[in-house]
């Protein structure tokens, strides 16, 4: 590989201990996917004083488009040392010193994740040359890497292998250094560094210590009490987002002013996120979370035949109502809101709010008065033909009938560790999350008298949509 030529920095600060840390993998998630291969550059006073690089056995195989973007190879990494292998020499190259990487939280999230397999903890202060980039040249529209090296005239030795692409960034930060000044380079440095501190009444460290996976955040305040559940696909990035927005007279900064413990749970994927989500605000009703809670009683709408017409009929929701055949329209919060849908629909479809049974009065209804009903009241409409326009103007509310015989599992990769989870389903409520065949049993057992939960039902319906079939089991009913 041919060494890069370097161009010295003059801040005073990143004339410090510096790592420059590229590192390739198996995929974009740290959660799931491993290290491939690490390259780290050492400055000390703004000279390069060590390279280092290592192929790294992932554990996992590399996908083929991954090793055509890299030329990293299952071949190349089958007898390279592993992470835990190499956990010495990259802990001594980093510890003590400013992590700087282009999308450093990439890369500072894959060190993190390995060390936390390993049972360890790494943290450190990080800059990340995209967002230093960007606040330094806001002129320009793209900071990626392959921009800055020819607006800036660097030479990379080997594009997208991890000790070129790392040995790019110290001429990079001393190209900016003498196009802005010192001064105005370390500025920025410290504000992005800095960007993420939270308020002083939390741990300082909890930013490092957030994944960046998909899970589930809970906020509490004093005593313990908890104020808020929320779910992201990336744990790190929203937390922080709350956290930014203290300044503004918000909602959101009142809630952040009131957090005095995190905790979280990560989740294999966004599904098991909102489920995760959408359960423990029922469960644990937090005080800031209003739009998931459970309401009294949930409704539906049935329709039933009286004096040869199809009827409405408001019943709370059951089970039965989502079984196949079964034709039910909702769910409403409330007796009182699916009377009101009725009637909404009703009016915008002209239908005789009489025949319906919502309206009693001798001879014709009063919309019939006022030429907005078509006259099923006085036998000027069949009442075949309103009962089909009713169908039609409910058909947007009606309940989809669960697709399957039983219970199903929605599998989803495990956010820690290998394997995958099993997202337990019956009539589109979740039951719960198992990783193996013992805990799926135990849960279709348990299963009772579930009230439906029309949150579940939502996120499962939309999920039902996308799911590769080669991702759902199918179980059958459990009878007691």
């Amino acid at each position: 590989m041919s060494r890069t030529r370097y161009l010295q920095l003059t801040a005073p600060a990143l004339r410090g201990p510096v790592a420059c840390v590229d590192l390739e993998t198996t995929g974009g998630m740290a959660a799931q996917h491993r290290v491939t291969e690490v390259g780290i550059v050492l400055l000390d006073d703004g000279v390069v004083v060590e390279e280092w690089s290592s192929l790294v056995n992932p554990m996992q195989r590399i996908p083929p488009s991954i090793e055509s973007f890299t030329g990293i190879t299952n071949e190349m990494v089958a007898d390279a040392p592993t992470f835990e292998d190499l956990r010495a020499e990259i802990r001594r190259r980093l510890d003590g010193r400013l992590f700087v990487a282009h999308n450093a939280r990439f890369d500072y999230g894959f060190v993190r994740s390995e060390f936390h397999r390993l049972g360890e903890k790494f943290s450190a202060p990080v800059l990340c040359t995209v967002r230093l980039s960007r606040a330094l040249f806001a002129e320009f529209n793209r900071h990626n890497l392959d921009a800055l090296i020819e607006r800036w005239g660097l030479e990379c030795g080997q594009r997208h292998r991890a000790l070129g692409d790392a040995a790019v960034l110290p001429s990079l930060l001393a190209a900016f250094e003498q196009a802005v000044g010192a001064d105005r380079v370390q500025e920025i440095a410290d504000a992005s560094r800095y960007e993420s501190r939270l308020p002083p009444h939390l741990p300082p460290d909890l930013a490092d210590d957030l994944p960046e996976s998909p899970g589930v955040y809970l906020f509490r305040g004093e005593g313990g009490v908890l104020l808020y559940v929320g779910k992201s696909r990336n744990l790190r990035s929203r937390v922080l987002d709350h956290f930014a927005a203290t300044h503004r007279a918000s909602k959101e900064a009142r809630l952040a002013q009131q957090v005095r413990q995190v905790e979280w749970v990560e989740t294999g994927g966004e599904l098991g996120a909102l489920l995760l989500e959408s359960r423990l605000v029922k469960e644990l009703a937090p005080t800031a979370n209003r739009r998931l809670r459970t309401p009294a009683g949930l409704h539906s709408i049935r329709l039933v035949e009286a004096d040869g017409a199809l009827r409405p009929r408001v019943d709370t929701l059951a089970l039965d109502d989502l079984e196949g055949g079964a034709e039910a329209y909702g769910p409403f919060r409330s007796e009182r809101d699916a009377r009101r849908a009725l009637e909404g629909k009703a009016r915008e479809a002209g239908l005789c709010l009489k025949v319906m049974g919502l309206e009693s009065c001798a001879g014709s209804c009063f919309a019939y008065q006022l030429n907005r009903c078509r006259g099923a009241c006085v036998g000027k409409e069949p009442l075949s033909l309103h009962d089909a326009r009713l169908r039609l103007a409910l058909a947007s509310l009606r309940l989809r009938a669960w697709p399957f015989d039983g219970p199903i599992g929605i599998r989803e990769r495990a956010a820690e560790g290998p394997g995958t989870l099993l997202h337990v389903i019956d009539r589109w409520q979740h039951l719960g999350t198992a990783r193996d065949e013992s805990e799926v049993g135990d849960l279709l057992r348990g299963e009772g008298d579930r009230a439906f939960d029309p949150d579940s039902y939502r996120i499962v319906a939309r999920c039902l949509e996308r799911v590769p079939r080669r991702d759902l089991v199918i179980f059958a009913r459990v009878e007691r």
